[in-house]
C-alpha cells in the first residue's frame, strides 16, 4: 500500500476517511476508543503543515439528512479525545467545506455525516468527484470501514492522491501476523451471530490454529445447520438456561485451552453479554485472555465494548477498530479499501 510517509502533506488539503462510527447516549459519546485510533495520523499530518478535515458515517440515516445521526453531536468530545481544536462543518461537499478549510488557522474539520448522500453508500463516481473537489490528498485511516466499495472509501481514492494512514498501516501489519505467522499454540474465539458471515473465519483458522473456540448464536446456528468441522474446531458442549450463554463445562473447557495459548484472537462474544448473568461467558473469555499472557487481538465492536466497558483495553496486546472487516479480511478476502491504495 501506498503509505502517508511518501506523500506530500506541506500545505496541503487532506481528506482523511476515519470511523467515528460509536455509539451515543444523552448527546456523549459512549465509546470513545475509534475516535481515539485516528490521534496518530491527525498528529501526523498537522505536525507537517497539512490542512486536515475528517470524513466519516455515523448510523444508517438512509441517504437523506436526520439529525439523529449528525456528527455535530461528536465535535466536543472528539476535540478532548483528539486534543485539536475541531471546526464542525454541516456538510461533507461543496462551498461550506471549502470556506472552512480557507477559514482554517488551527485545529481540524469534522465534516458531516457522508451517508446523508445515498451517493456513498452507491459509490456514485459524481459523488466522489464532489467529495474530492476540495482537497489535494486523500488518506484511509479507516480500517473498520475499508470492506466497503463506497465513494468515501474507494471513489476518493480513484480521484485524489490516496494513501494509507497510520492508524490502518498498523492494522494490516497486526492482522497479516495473526493471519499468516501466529506463534504457536494459537487459539481463536468466534462469537456472535450469523454464522455465515463466520464460516471463512472459522474455515481460515481451521488450517492453521490449534484450537478455534466457537460460542454464543452461531454455535448453535452451526449445530442447526449441520456443519462439519475438524476436531480443532470446538463447539460448547452444554449452555446457560435459555441458551444464551455458553455453559460452565464449557466455560472451564475455554479457559483451559486459552491458558496454553501463545498466540490469541478473539471477535464476537460467546453470550448474551449486555444481559446478567448471560456475561459470564464472555466475562471469562476475556479474564483467562489477560491471564495468558499471550499475544492477544481483539475485534469486533460488541468485543471492544466489553473491553472499554471493563477497563481493559490496555490489557490487551491490540485492539482492532474492525468488525466486519477484520473478518473478511482475515477470512482471506480483497477489501476494496485496501486494494485501491496499492
Amino acid at each position: 500500500m501506498k503509505k502517508i510517509q511518501e506523500a506530500k502533506i506541506s500545505g496541503k488539503r487532506i481528506l482523511v476517511r476515519v470511523d467515528f462510527n460509536v455509539g451515543i447516549e444523552n448527546g456523549k459519546v459512549k465509546e470513545s476508543f475509534k475516535i481515539a485510533a485516528a490521534k496518530e495520523t491527525v498528529d501526523y499530518l498537522l505536525a507537517r503543515g497539512a490542512k486536515v478535515a475528517l470524513l466519516t458515517h455515523l448510523g444508517r440515516p438512509e441517504g437523506k439528512v436526520n439529525l439523529e445521526f449528525s456528527l455535530q453531536q461528536l465535535a466536543s468530545d472528539a476535540e478532548l479525545i483528539l486534543c485539536e481544536k475541531i471546526t464542525f462543518v454541516a456538510d461533507c461537499v461543496g462551498e461550506k467545506v471549502k470556506e472552512a478549510l480557507d477559514n482554517l488557522q488551527d485545529g481540524i474539520v469534522l465534516l458531516e455525516n457522508v451517508r446523508f448522500y445515498a451517493g456513498d453508500e452507491a459509490n456514485d463516481a459524481d459523488f466522489a468527484q464532489q467529495l474530492a473537489e476540495n482537497f489535494d490528498v486523500f488518506v484511509n485511516d479507516a480500517f473498520s470501514a475499508s470492506h466497503r466499495d463506497h465513494a468515501s472509501v474507494t471513489g476518493v481514492a480513484k480521484i485524489l492522491p490516496s494513501y494509507a494512514g497510520l492508524r490502518l498501516q498498523e492494522e494490516i501489519h497486526e492482522m497479516t501476523i495473526i493471519k499468516d505467522h501466529p506463534v504457536h499454540p494459537a487459539v481463536a474465539i468466534i462469537g456472535g451471530a450469523k454464522i455465515e458471515t463466520k464460516v471463512p473465519l472459522i474455515n481460515n483458522f481451521e488450517k492453521t490454529y490449534d484450537a478455534v473456540l466457537v460460542g454464543s448464536k452461531i454455535a448453535m446456528e452451526a449445530k442447526e445447520e449441520g456443519l462439519v468441522f475438524s476436531d480443532k474446531v470446538i463447539l460448547p458442549i452444554d449452555y446457560a438456561e435459555g441458551g444464551l450463554d455458553i455453559g460452565q463445562e464449557t466455560i472451564e473447557q475455554f479457559k483451559n485451552i486459552i491458558a496454553g495459548a501463545k498466540t490469541i484472537v478473539w471477535n464476537g462474544p460467546v453470550g448474551k453479554f449486555e444481559e446478567k448473568p448471560y456475561d459470564a461467558g464472555t466475562m471469562a473469555v476475556l479474564d483467562a485472555i489477560v491471564a495468558s499472557g499471550a499475544f492477544s487481538v481483539v475485534g469486533g465492536g460488541e468485543s471492544v465494548e466489553v473491553l472499554e466497558e471493563n477497563n481493559l483495553l490496555d490489557e490487551i496486546s491490540f485492539v482492532s477498530t474492525g468488525g466486519g472487516a477484520m473478518l473478511e479480511y482475515l477470512g482471506g478476502k480483497i477489501l476494496p479499501g485496501l486494494e485501491v491504495l496499492s
